[in-house]
């Protein structure tokens, strides 16, 4: 059964003894052999479709040529075959490390995959690309590889359901190095002493704070996550090699949590799996219909519904005002609480916009539809009506819809809220959403065909009809495949589409 660890901050005096830290902790979860259960590797399977899906439609823009560029700048590294990198030939590799980072950022540019809320926030999909990469490098069969995606999103998930990182706005990959670090230490078969040390400098080495998710968003939103997986090899590379790490290094006095995080007095309920106890948690991760952040998702099916419903209300003219009665972090992260003028500017980012709820849910009423290229564009952004309404859109904390969003009873647990449109005459629309479309518990949650399609939608641009098809084959066949199987696991973009990309230091 799952384990609470009491975690809290030590004294250097308490000598606080390895086997009570948590990175010891997670690293037992590593090295428990237990099989990886049914539903949970259909579940991986899913994520891996998915994570190409995005990825494919991610391919030429300017974050991702860039970091594939500096993929292909790097040769094979000696230990191994090296690893692939998405959009590339078959036969082209590069170091682990390197397409880890590239792949992760290909992954993360559209802000399309897979989603855990709880304290923290998380993408769980972003610990696919650094675990496929070393599998792949090291010649690991598909059964490893599930283990080790497996065991990287149980450590993230668990972490994220117990230690707010954005609270003390540190960004939350801080949870993704120590979980990619387990993920890999899983596929390796690494003992307990190495995963220890690479948990704690994935750690030491993946704390930076939320400026990368506030004001006008900058691409490195995409590269964060992908920056922290490319250290987590890196760390379980220097922890084989004997390194070690600063220890405690959540509890220290001087550690992650007494400085960073809650401060000295602090103390964490983490809940991890027991010996003997399959590793579940993907299964409470859910992915994204729509190309934005996760808490729009039920908001872009409300309004859908709403604006097909009421065509009056896509008429600036027709309405005084659109209030989004939402959760704590809707309201303050994605919502006009967050006092960031920028998520009312159509000359915005891309990055910022997809973190704008008045400007998503405005263009989701207008449009009934929405789409990860067209409603992200300058035009439309900047078309007049749009930029009217979408400065009548407000949100309010409420305080039942931030208790729902923290519950732990997954039948409570909502993203959504209540809208109340204010019309021009002083009617007054109310309607409300707790969970998206797609979710578990929504209208119509994703299963293997969804996610298959999602991934020929994005895929059929850019690859080839054999080739969307090929890796189809491949991913359903995860847990079967031989180690020269999961070398070939990626895309190929069709002839043309990949460009070389600009030129750096390497």
């Amino acid at each position: 059964m799952t384990v609470t660890h009491h975690v809290r901050v030590h004294r250097s005096d308490e000598n606080l003894a390895r086997e009570e830290q948590l990175a010891w902790k997670i690293a037992q979860v590593a090295v428990d052999p237990v099989a990886v259960d049914a539903d949970v590797a259909d579940m991986i399977i899913n994520r891996v479709i998915d994570n190409a899906a995005v990825a494919a439609a991610s391919l030429t823009r300017r974050p991702v040529v860039a970091a594939r560029q500096q993929a292909e700048d790097h040769p094979v590294s000696v230990g191994g075959a090296g690893a692939t990198v998405f959009g590339c030939a078959l036969e082209k590799r590069t170091s682990p490390e390197w397409a880890a980072w590239a792949n992760g950022v290909a992954v993360r540019e559209l802000d399309y995959h897979d989603t855990f809320l709880a304290a923290e926030y998380s993408h769980p999909g972003d610990n696919i690309p650094p675990i496929l990469a070393v599998a792949q490098h090291t010649g690991r069969d598909g059964a490893a590889l599930l283990r080790g995606l497996a065991t990287g999103y149980e450590i993230q998930i668990d972490l994220v359901r117990a230690i707010s990182l954005h609270k003390h706005k540190i960004d939350h990959v801080a949870h993704l190095g120590p979980s990619a670090a387990a993920g890999i230490g899983t596929l390796l078969g690494l003992d307990a002493e190495t995963i220890y040390q690479a948990v704690g400098q994935a750690l030491h080495t993946t704390t930076a704070t939320r400026q990368s998710r506030k004001g006008e968003i900058s691409t490195w939103k995409a590269h964060a996550p992908a920056f922290a997986g490319k250290m987590a090899v890196e760390a379980v590379d220097r922890a084989m090699r004997g390194e070690t790490s600063p220890s405690p290094i959540y509890e220290g006095e001087d550690g992650v949590i007494a400085w960073l995080l809650d401060g000295k007095a602090a103390a964490y309920d983490v809940p991890l799996p027991g010996a003997g106890e399959a590793k579940r948690g993907i299964l409470d991760s859910y992915t994204k219909e729509h190309s934005a952040e996760y808490q729009a998702q039920a908001w872009i099916d409300l309004a859908r519904r709403l604006g097909g419903e009421r065509p009056e209300l896509r008429d600036p003219a027709n309405v005084r005002s659109i209030v989004l009665h939402t959760s704590h972090h809707t309201h303050y992260v994605i919502g006009s609480g967050a006092n960031d003028p920028q998520k009312y500017d159509p000359t915005a980012s891309r990055e910022t916009l997809d973190h704008s709820i008045p400007y998503i849910f405005t263009v989701a009423l207008q449009d009934g539809a929405w789409h990860h290229v067209d409603s992200y564009t300058p035009e439309r952004a900047g078309r007049a009506d749009t930029v009217e309404l979408w400065g009548k859109v407000t949100t309010q904390e409420d305080a039942e819809w931030t208790r729902r969003y923290h519950s732990a009873d997954p039948n409570e647990k909502a993203f959504g809220g209540r809208v109340e449109i204010t019309l021009a005459d002083g009617t007054v629309v109310q309607d409300e959403i707790a969970v998206a479309d797609a979710h578990p518990l929504g209208a119509r949650p994703f299963a293997r065909e969804d996610y298959v399609r999602k991934f020929r939608l994005l895929a059929e641009p850019v690859l080839e009809p054999a080739e969307i098809e090929r890796f189809l084959d491949l991913a359903q066949r995860l847990p079967e495949l031989t180690a020269d199987e999961v070398r070939e696991l990626t895309i190929v973009a069709k002839h043309g589409v990949i460009a070389p990309g600009p030129k750096g230091l390497f």
